[in-house]
C-alpha cells in the first residue's frame, strides 16, 4: 500500500501534466469544500423549522465558539501539511513523518484543552456570547455536543485531512469531509425530529453534528491504516520528535492561518452588529447575501486548498517551471469561477434570494446587496490566493501581516468609515473598496519577494 501511495505522490507532484494534476488536488477539495459550506447552515435550517426563535437564537450563538475550533485545526493541520509538502520536495520522507505525528498531537492537545476549558468556563462564555434566560439552555446543549464533546474529533478531522492532502491524496482527505458533512445533513432531521422527543431539537442537532463528526475522524483513522506502518502521515510517537526549525515553521505558518481565518469570521459579526442598527429587514437582507456570496468563495479556497501542496513540493523541489505553471492556472480558474459566480448573481440575484425567504421587502434589499457584494469576489479570491501561496512557501510571517492587515486594517475599519459617509449600501460596498486596496498591497508584497534573494536561492 505504501509503495502505491509513493507512486501516485510522485505522479501528481512531479509527473502528471500540470491541468490533470491540479484537477485531481481541487476537484476533491472544492466538492468538500461545498459540503462542508452546506453543512454548516444545515443545523441552523433544520432548528428554525422548529419556528422557535430561541432555539435559533440559541445555535446561533455557538456558531463563533464552534468557528474558532475549526481556526485551531488550521494551526496545525495548515502549517503541518504546508511544511510536509515542502519537506518531501526536499525528499526528507522521514522528518516530513515526524512533523505530521507532531501536528496531529499538537492538534490533539489545542483541541482537548479548549473543550475542557469551554466545560469548565461554561457560564461565563455564554453570557459573555449573549446568552439569556430563553437561550441559554439551548445555547448550553449544543455547546456541550459540538465542542465540549465533538471539538476533539471535529479538529482531528480537519488536521488530518490537510495532511493528507499535503502529500497528494486530495481524494481521500476530502472524501472524510465530505463523509462527515452528508451525515450530519442526514441525521440532523432523525435526531431532532424523530429519536427525541419534542422541546429537545437543539440536543439532536448538536448530537447529530458531534456523531458525524465522530465517524468522520474514524474514517481517517481507517485511511492511516490502509497507508501502513511507513505512511508519510502516521500518528505513531515512535517517529520521534521533529527538528526544532520544523516545529516553528509549523507554528510559523499555522498561527497566521489560524488568525486570518478568525479575523475572516470577525468581519462578518462587525457587518451584521452595524446593520442590525438599521432595520431588522437589512439584517436579514446582509445575512442572506453572506451566505449566498459563500459558494464562489468556498470554491474559491478549494482551489487554493488544492494547489499549495503542489506549489510548496514544487518549490523547494526546486522545480520552477512546473511551480509557476500551477501558479497561473490555479490563479486562471479561480478568477473564471469568479467572473462567471458575478454574471450570475447580477442576473439571477432575485432568485437567488427568494431561496432563503418569501418577503418581497427583503428579496429586493437582499438583491441588491448582492449584486453590490458580488463584485468583490475576484479581489477576495485574489487576497485568499497570494496569502496561501506565501503559506505554501513557509512564508507565515508574510502571510500574517498580509491577513492582518486586510481585516483590521483595511476591512472592518473600512466597514465604519462608509457607514459614516453612505450609510447602509456603505457597508456593502466596503468589501470591494477594501479589497481592492488589499489586492494592490498583496500583488506588490508577492512581487517584492519574487525578486528577493531568498526566492531566488530557493529555485536556483
Amino acid at each position: 500500500m505504501q509503495s502505491k501511495a509513493t507512486s501516485s505522490r510522485e505522479d501528481i507532484f512531479q509527473n502528471l501534466p500540470i491541468p490533470s494534476a491540479l484537477t485531481k488536488m481541487v476537484l476533491p477539495a472544492v466538492a468538500s469544500q461545498l459540503i462542508v459550506l452546506i453543512y454548516n447552515m444545515a443545523d441552523t435550517f433544520f432548528v428554525g423549522q422548529t419556528n422557535n426563535p430561541y432555539m435559533v437564537a440559541g445555535t446561533s450563538l455557538i456558531l463563533p465558539v464552534f468557528n474558532i475550533t475549526l481556526c485551531l485545526a488550521g494551526l496545525a493541520g495548515i502549517g503541518g501539511g504546508s511544511l510536509i509538502s515542502r519537506l518531501l520536495g526536499q525528499a526528507e520522507t522521514e522528518e516530513a513523518r515526524r512533523v505530521s505525528a507532531f501536528s496531529l498531537y499538537l492538534g490533539l492537545a489545542i483541541a482537548a484543552l479548549f473543550a475542557v476549558g469551554v466545560a469548565v468556563f461554561m457560564e461565563p462564555v455564554l453570557s459573555l456570547l449573549g446568552a439569556g434566560e430563553n437561550t441559554y439552555a439551548y445555547a448550553r446543549q449544543y455547546a456541550l455536543c459540538v465542542i465540549v464533546a465533538g471539538g476533539i474529533p471535529t479538529v482531528l478531522s480537519n488536521v488530518l485531512s490537510n495532511l493528507i492532502r499535503s502529500i497528494g491524496l486530495s481524494h481521500q482527505a476530502s472524501a472524510g469531509i465530505i463523509l462527515g458533512g452528508v451525515l450530519n445533513i442526514a441525521l440532523d432531521p432523525l435526531f431532532m425530529f424523530v429519536l427525541l422527543p419534542n422541546g429537545q431539537q437543539v440536543l439532536g442537532a448538536g448530537l447529530a453534528t458531534c456523531l458525524s463528526n465522530c465517524v468522520a475522524f474514524l474514517y481517517f483513522a481507517g485511511v492511516l491504516l490502509r497507508m501502513g506502518r511507513g505512511a508519510v502521515i502516521t500518528f505513531s510517537p515512535a517517529v520521534g520528535f521533529p527538528r526544532w526549525q520544523s516545529i516553528v515553521s509549523v507554528f510559523g505558518v499555522g498561527v497566521p492561518s489560524a488568525i486570518t481565518s478568525f479575523l475572516f469570521d470577525l468581519d462578518y459579526v462587525f457587518i451584521d452588529k452595524l446593520m442590525v442598527g438599521y432595520s431588522d429587514l437589512a439584517l436579514a437582507a446582509v445575512g442572506i447575501v453572506l451566505k449566498v456570496e459563500r459558494f464562489p468563495l468556498n470554491v474559491g479556497i478549494g482551489i487554493c486548498q488544492g494547489m499549495m501542496p503542489l506549489v510548496a513540493y514544487n518549490y523547494t523541489a526546486r522545480n520552477r517551471q512546473r511551480m509557476e505553471d500551477t501558479v497561473r492556472l490555479a490563479r486562471r480558474t479561480g478568477l473564471l469561477v469568479a467572473a462567471v459566480s458575478i454574471l450570475l448573481y447580477e442576473l439571477f440575484a432575485v432568485q437567488f434570494a427568494h431561496l432563503f425567504i418569501a418577503d418581497a421587502q427583503t428579496v429586493e434589499l437582499a438583491s441588491q446587496f448582492l449584486r453590490i457584494r458580488v463584485l468583490a469576489t475576484p479581489l477576495m479570491f485574489t487576497s485568499f490566493f497570494t496569502v496561501y501561496l506565501f503559506q505554501a512557501f513557509g512564508q507565515g510571517r508574510i502571510a500574517l501581516f498580509l491577513g492582518v492587515t486586510r481585516w483590521l486594517v483595511l476591512n472592518i475599519p473600512m466597514l465604519f468609515l462608509l457607514n459614516a459617509l453612505v450609510g447602509m449600501f456603505g457597508l456593502v460596498w466596503a468589501q470591494a473598496v477594501a479589497d481592492s486596496l488589499t489586492v494592490l498591497l498583496s500583488l506588490y508584497v508577492y512581487r517584492r519577494f519574487r525578486r528577493s534573494a531568498r526566492y531566488v536561492r530557493q529555485l536556483a
